[in-house]
């Protein structure tokens, strides 16, 4: 399986008078902007996605959606809370596993620090293995059988900055 791992794009800052609830800060005008260019990077590696899992939050979708739009691959959106900031990954990994003989390459899309301790877990056992995903960055695992231990490889990780200069 291949799996990409994707943090959103850069979103508002947290501001309790305009968002009262932190899940529906969205992406900033650059954010998408930027998003875009990633998503066009990831265009021209080729990636190709059989299922987006994305958090709920505002900003987390919204990046997905870049994604997806661009890609060409909107109808394979799928929204779990099991990648919100607070969600379990455990269940995702669940979830996940529930849909390996139909899908090879899955996208997920979330948050810090979620993302880095996944990652840490699923290549080295344990969430000490100190990997940060900058906002709009993005990895790509190996996994034969996953699992929430060490069952993965990293083929590589490119932060936003070098994304968007891919062609």
């Amino acid at each position: 399986m291949e799996l990409y791992i994707l943090r959103h794009a850069i979103a508002e800052e947290r501001d309790n008078t305009r968002y009262a609830d932190d899940s529906q800060r969205p992406l900033t005008p650059k954010g998408i902007k930027r998003m875009r260019r990633v998503a066009e990077g990831l265009l021209a590696l080729e990636c190709s996605f059989d299922v987006i899992y994305t958090s709920p939050f505002a900003r987390a979708k919204r990046t997905a959606q870049i994604v997806a739009e661009t890609l060409g691959a909107t109808e394979k959106l799928r929204e779990t809370d099991a990648l919100a900031t607070d969600g379990d990954p455990k269940a995702l990994i669940n979830l996940i596993n529930s849909g390996k003989d139909e899908f090879e390459r899955v996208m997920i899309v979330g948050h810090e620090p979620y993302l880095g301790e996944l990652i840490s877990v699923l290549l080295s056992g344990d969430e000490n293995l100190l990997i940060t995903m900058k906002k709009g960055g993005v990895c790509k695992l190996r996994v034969d059988t996953l699992s929430y231990s060490k069952c993965a490889s990293l083929e590589w990780h490119i932060p936003p900055g070098v994304a968007v200069h891919l062609e």
